[in-house]
């Protein structure tokens, strides 16, 4: 270790944390009228729910780009993933395809998915445009809009009376949509979002919100995207992005300028970097790095505005030209990374991914034929989301539940702490660290993560001393190692509950169940910590405290230290409690593993924790599994009399036993556990190992206003790799996916038919596997099978795609083509066997 770093590892940072001043109230013209039950209020620092302090979870699902039958499964995973709120675009071009004729029926359905949300105890946010975007056609304007305006110099998105006449007529077509279902009137709708990044048009934005609130609707949140610099009136809460990369950025950008911003703690909220391209294509502005900072500036009054998101990045989208590969840790990290920076409302585009529509004029995706500066897929609109386009769920669905428990558990006293940060310089070794904190409580964030075209170090012997109103807390109370790719919020005087003060801790707070029989067998709380891998956990307690379980207790300067001397895991629990007797508090301290399988859901009657290694969740009280393994196991705590399969969704072929408690069946003896053996799922292989080739074409053209490669449209000389599927592998379960691990350009799925040829999927190769839902084609697929038509790779033409997959020869390679059958079973009381 070098000797400077020694130095300052030789004694605790110190951190030395200002008590708030009250948040300013009354000054923003948002929220609902005095009276309003649950009333929603904005302060200058967070959002206020039935005056107690909010810290919502919203993830972007748009309903017109999934199928109606998927809605429930998206929705239920978002909810069971932590998420309280969920934000939808309504296309303009999807629900007025002809001028004065509008479309709400099918996958168009806004009322139906807004009323499906709310059933599912998920508030909404309506992304109501007229301008999107979100990568569809035109920005998401009819093609008639974008004729008109041409023949007629009708100046779009402007208070151009002509285009706000077309405008008043579609909002007001949304708002009927949306009769009833307003926040004020007992419905999910919480939010309205004017325009999107509309940066230089700010009475505009205020005519939206003006002409939306005259067609009758009533929300207490109206927002508009707020990067770019944008110019957002008073009337308007802006709200902010952070990606972990760009698809919009030039082939030759190895790692965009904006990024590593967003792995720090930091008090801005901007980043020019999003969308710069588009600003540029379509208004002439250029942002040059270094002319500005690319993370823009703090907001001018810091104290009048709370700081809000709508785009933390879920993943991210690829064009042809350029193809990021972000990974569940990248998303994970940079979320945490806001939370330690201030945010106070947690907002990811996308949550879910979907399909690109198609129309009159053919498929509905932004490209350089419309005047965008890049060419992305035709059909795909995955996204590489938590929850992907066929309703796949991801590693990064998990590690966001982690954090989006706690703030379920403790999000109302987030919301309400500021934040100090430090270590936001571009140096790696530097000690990256942020403290929220109301003064009395609150949380230190340390960070060793950026992705891995640029890691950071491990941060030796840390130990941080932050000074609190009336105290100060040393954390840890021995200085300890921290791995490289970590992040952490370690809580601070955090209430256990019984009269106990957890005053530090190397562990994340998780959850809790509350108090009461039948949660462990002793009546006492349960607190549920997740270790992080590499750094031993230690639990140190205000004043005296006994402690029972597999640790090692030692007072010391007031406290009580408390060391793990077992692993953590899901029979790793401390008792606590005082001296004195009296209730007690028990505290789980899971392992990074079984924290990302751990669930809390209302389910059977109750809220209960669920350990399943297969996605769940909860609906009507009922438990529902998807899976696509032969079997699983499913542990609950506490426990109900009994698990079966309801036969209303296949009990006569999903089949429940009670399983043995043990390490080996993913839950300790804490936990009730069940084997559920699902006869149908699982895969099934129909090819391996192929070499189909292809000539070499040409080399790609460029277009577009940003001149950069555009996606090839010729597939004349593509390899054609015939695919017959057996019919019984599409059949007796709930969704059919064919998965193509690959390697090449651009690959689509030719479905043939009676008439004619379809495209059902695309795929610009970037290092994921290729998955194309068959399950609405079942029975033409079982008839004709399915052709993949395959163009190769060339590293030749300039096509950026991430270092970790870039070491491929040119041409094709088809390493394994799979048919992964999920299946569905609903899980609902009964008496074991």
């Amino acid at each position: 270790m070098p000797d400077d770093l020694a130095r300052r590892r030789s004694a605790p940072h110190r951190v030395v944390v200002a008590r708030p001043a009250p948040p300013r109230r009354g000054h923003l013209g948002l929220g609902d009228p005095p009276g309003t039950p649950d009333a929603v209020a904005v302060t200058g620092r967070h959002l206020e729910r039935a005056g107690r302090p909010w810290l919502p979870v919203t993830g972007e699902v748009h309903h017109s780009r999934i199928p109606r039958r998927r809605w429930s499964e998206v929705l239920g995973h978002a909810r069971a993933g932590g998420l309280d709120t969920v934000a939808t675009y309504v296309f303009w071009q999807a629900h007025e395809p002809t001028p004065g004729e509008f479309r709400w029926d099918g996958d168009l359905d806004l009322r139906a998915f807004v009323e499906l949300a709310g059933r599912h105890g998920l508030d909404v946010v309506v992304r109501m445009g007229p301008w999107a975007h979100g990568e569809a056609r035109h920005g998401g304007f009819p093609d008639w809009l974008v004729a008109r305006s041409q023949a007629t110099g009708m100046a779009t998105r402007t208070n151009d009376p002509a285009y706000l006449e077309l405008v008043r007529a579609f909002f007001a077509q949304t708002v009927a949509q949306l009769t009833g279902l307003a926040h004020a009137e007992g419905g999910p709708v919480v939010g309205a979002q004017m325009d999107n990044e509309l940066y230089d048009q700010p009475e505009h934005l205020a005519t939206l919100r003006r002409t939306a609130e005259e067609l009758g609707l009533r929300v207490p949140l109206w927002t508009a995207t707020g990067w770019g610099g944008a110019q957002v009136p008073a009337t308007l809460l802006p709200v902010y992005s952070a990606y972990a990369d760009g698809f919009w950025e030039d082939a030759g950008t190895a790692w965009p300028a904006f990024a590593p911003v967003h792995f720090r703690y930091s008090a801005v909220r901007d980043d020019l970097g999003v969308g710069a391209d588009l600003r540029e294509a379509l208004d002439g502005v250029v942002v040059t790095p270094g002319a500005v900072p690319l993370d823009g500036a703090p907001p001018p009054d810091g104290d009048a505005l709370p700081y809000v998101t709508c785009e933390l990045g879920g993943g991210m989208h690829v064009a042809y030209h350029r193809r990021p590969l972000v990974t569940p840790e990248d998303v994970a990290a940079l979320a945490l990374a806001k939370l330690g920076s201030g945010s106070v409302w947690q907002g990811y585009y996308m949550y879910a991914g979907g399909t690109q529509r198609t129309g009159g004029h053919g498929t509905e995706q932004e490209s350089h034929a419309t005047g965008y500066p890049n060419d992305v897929p035709t059909r795909t609109y995955d996204f590489g989301a938590p929850v992907g386009e066929h309703g796949q769920v991801r590693r990064h669905h998990h590690l966001l539940r982690r954090q989006h428990l706690w703030l379920q558990e403790d999000g109302p006293a987030l919301a309400a702490m500021t934040a100090t940060v430090g270590g936001g310089s571009e140096d790696p070794g530097e000690l990256r660290w942020s403290v929220r904190s109301d003064s009395r409580r609150g949380y230190l964030f340390l960070t060793t993560y950026q992705p891995a075209r640029r890691p950071l170090a491990a941060q030796p012997g840390v130990q941080v001393e932050v000074v609190l109103d009336d105290a100060a807390v040393v954390v840890p109370s021995r200085p300890v190692d921290l791995p490289a790719g970590v992040s952490v919020a370690w809580p601070l005087r955090f209430p256990l509950g019984a009269g106990l003060v957890l005053r530090s801790a190397t562990a994340q707070v998780l959850t809790r169940l509350p108090d009461g029989p039948g949660v462990d067998g002793t009546g006492d709380g349960l607190v549920v910590l997740v270790a992080t891998d590499g750094v031993p956990v230690e639990l140190v307690l205000d004043g005296d405290v006994d402690a029972t379980g597999p640790v090692a207790a030692r007072r010391e300067d007031g406290a009580t230290v408390v060391d793990l001397t077992g692993g953590p895991g899901p029979d790793a629990v401390v008792g606590l409690r005082a001296p004195s007797g009296g209730p007690g508090v028990r505290v789980l301290v899971l392992d990074e593993a079984t924290a990302d399988r751990l669930y809390r859901l209302d389910v059977l009657g109750r809220e209960r924790l669920v350990l399943c290694e297969a996605p769940v969740q909860a609906l009507d009280g009922a438990l529902v599994v998807h899976t696509d393994a032969p079997a699983v196991t499913v542990s609950l705590l506490p426990a109900p009399a009994g698990l079966v399969a309801s036969s209303a969704d296949g009990a006569d072929v999903a089949r429940v036993a009670p399983a043995p408690a043990g390490p080996d069946r993913g839950a300790g003896t804490l936990w009730t556990s069940w084997t559920v053996a699902v006869p149908g799922a699982g895969t099934r292989r129909l090819a391996t190992d192929l070499r189909p080739h292809a000539p070499a074409p040409p080399d790609p053209a460029r277009g577009g206003p940003m001149d950069r490669l555009s996606a090839p449209t010729d597939f004349a000389g593509a390899a054609r790799v015939h695919l017959d599927v057996p019919a019984g592998a599409l059949v007796d379960v709930d969704r059919a996916l064919l998965r193509v691990a690959w390697t090449g350009d651009v690959g689509r799925a030719v479905l043939h038919r009676a008439g004619g040829d379809e495209v059902v999927g695309d795929h610009f190769w970037h290092g994921r596997d290729w998955d194309v839902d068959l399950t609405p084609w079942r029975d033409d697929v079982a008839r004709g099978g399915l052709t993949l038509e395959l163009l190769p790779w060339r590293r030749a033409t300039g096509v950026w795609v991430d270092p970790s997959v870039r070491d491929v020869p040119d041409g094709i390679a088809v390493a394994a083509v799979d048919v992964v059958r999920v299946a569905r079973v609903v899980l609902v009381a009964g008496e074991d066997a």
